[in-house]
């Protein structure tokens, strides 16, 4: 399981260099974030999981970006087609409608 999580944050990390951003790794306190991408100003910030199969991973993929205390905008990409919540502004993305989206 940890390969294909390596695989989909591979993925989301080209697809965002290839749309022109620059692309960091964020800390905050005791907890990652995966990616911060930054364009002409703009900032977004992304968490990539697998699967959101259980409690724990929903809690530890949304709230470091939950503790992010700007409006930019949130996202956590995933495998999951079919979990289309969003928590608190922090939208989940399935990797498809991350790699066809026009903007973010």
């Amino acid at each position: 399981m940890r390969s294909g999580v390596l695989i989909l944050e591979n993925i989301v990390f080209l697809e965002l260099k290839r749309r022109g951003y620059q692309v960091y790794i964020g800390k905050l306190d005791n907890k990652e974030i995966d990616f911060i991408a930054e364009k002409q100003g703009e900032k977004i910030y992304l968490q990539v999981a697998y699967k959101l199969e259980s409690k724990q991973t929903v809690e530890r993929e949304f709230s470091p970006l939950l503790a992010v205390a700007d409006n930019y905008p949130k996202y956590v990409v995933t495998m999951d087609d079919f979990w289309k919540d969003s928590i608190d502004g922090v939208k989940h993305l399935y990797i498809n409608d991350f790699l066809l989206s026009v903007k973010l």
